[in-house]
């Protein structure tokens, strides 16, 4: 899947299940600081995910998310390592 597709999905989720402002995305925002996750929240997350990309995220791959971009580079590895 390419990156531009990926970072679309991505969006489109948070913005309609997280409701979040969409101007507040960007590649170098502060990913949980603009979104404001509790850790319920974390699980909603990690299953839209599973839903939208088939893939799944952990808690050591939620550690090293600092930006957005951090974010739609590890669902974008994880789908390379799974079609690998």
């Amino acid at each position: 899947m390419e990156r531009e597709k990926i970072v679309a999905i991505a969006n489109d989720f948070l913005i309609n299940e997280f409701e979040v402002d969409g101007d507040e995305i960007t590649n170098d925002a502060h990913f949980k600081k603009t979104l404001g996750l509790d850790s319920l929240d974390y699980i909603d997350l990690v299953v839209v995910i599973e839903s939208n990309f088939g893939v799944k995220l952990g808690e050591v791959d939620f550690k090293e998310i600092i930006t957005f971009n951090d974010f739609y580079s590890t669902i974008e590895n994880k789908i390379a390592q799974k079609n690998a």
